[in-house]
């Protein structure tokens, strides 16, 4: 039966996702990149833009399978740009270029009207102003039996997770103190009784916990 699993998601040791002040020149706000740096060393990320080399190992293999069955992606609009309000015109088209890593239909939620935005590789932005509901159904029939995977930010995450729609949740945990920016598990009380750590796994540069719906 299809998932909807958070797949890779980075987060603190003092819990943040993002630091404060997202902008063009700090995409996950300041002092946030820390957080990634297992993924950009892996030889999979180097590889989905056509650079070579990178670490193999848990880190990539972890990183491999993030699109392992996924037909649909959705996002929050922070994930997809840091402007706000109406889009004032349909220049920006993501952080990712003309060829994005998705490579199927992303779902952005977003309170203005957008146009879907088609690009290179088979990716192609909708935009969804009707609820996280209307945005799951969407990317479901969009990912035709696959998983549906949700790649943030925060707000986004954490939105299904207080609606019970999450089925894992897969967590890397960076050793790194950021101090401030946006809390994943803020404001969710209660959520964390409908899940159990089903996987542990450590490698040189992070944690990976595997979480999965509670079973009865």
């Amino acid at each position: 039966m299809p998932r909807l699993r958070v797949h890779g998601f980075s987060l603190s040791l003092d819990g943040y996702t993002a630091g404060p002040d997202q902008s063009l020149t700090d995409p996950i706000g300041v002092g946030a990149g820390p957080l990634h740096e297992w993924l950009r060393a892996t030889k999979t990320f180097r590889a989905r833009f056509g650079k070579d080399g990178g670490e193999q190992g848990t880190d990539d293999a972890i990183a491999a399978a993030s699109d392992a069955g996924v037909g649909a992606t959705i996002m929050g609009r922070n994930m997809f740009g840091p402007m706000r309000g109406p889009w004032a015109d349909d220049s920006w088209t993501g952080w990712w270029g003309g060829d994005p890593p998705f490579h199927h239909p992303v779902f952005v939620l977003t309170n203005h009207p957008r146009a879907p935005i088609a690009l290179r590789g088979g990716t192609t932005f909708h935009f969804v102003r009707d609820g996280i509901e209307s945005a799951l159904a969407q990317a479901f029939a969009a990912a035709d039996g696959l998983d549906v995977r949700i790649g943030g930010g925060a707000s986004t995450i954490r939105q299904y997770l207080t609606a019970g729609l999450v089925d894992e949740l897969h967590l890397v945990i960076a050793p790194v103190l950021l101090g401030s920016g946006e809390r994943l598990f803020a404001d969710t009380s209660g959520v964390q009784n409908g899940y159990e750590c089903v996987e542990l796994v450590t490698s040189r540069a992070v944690a990976h916990v595997q979480l999965a719906r509670r079973r009865e």
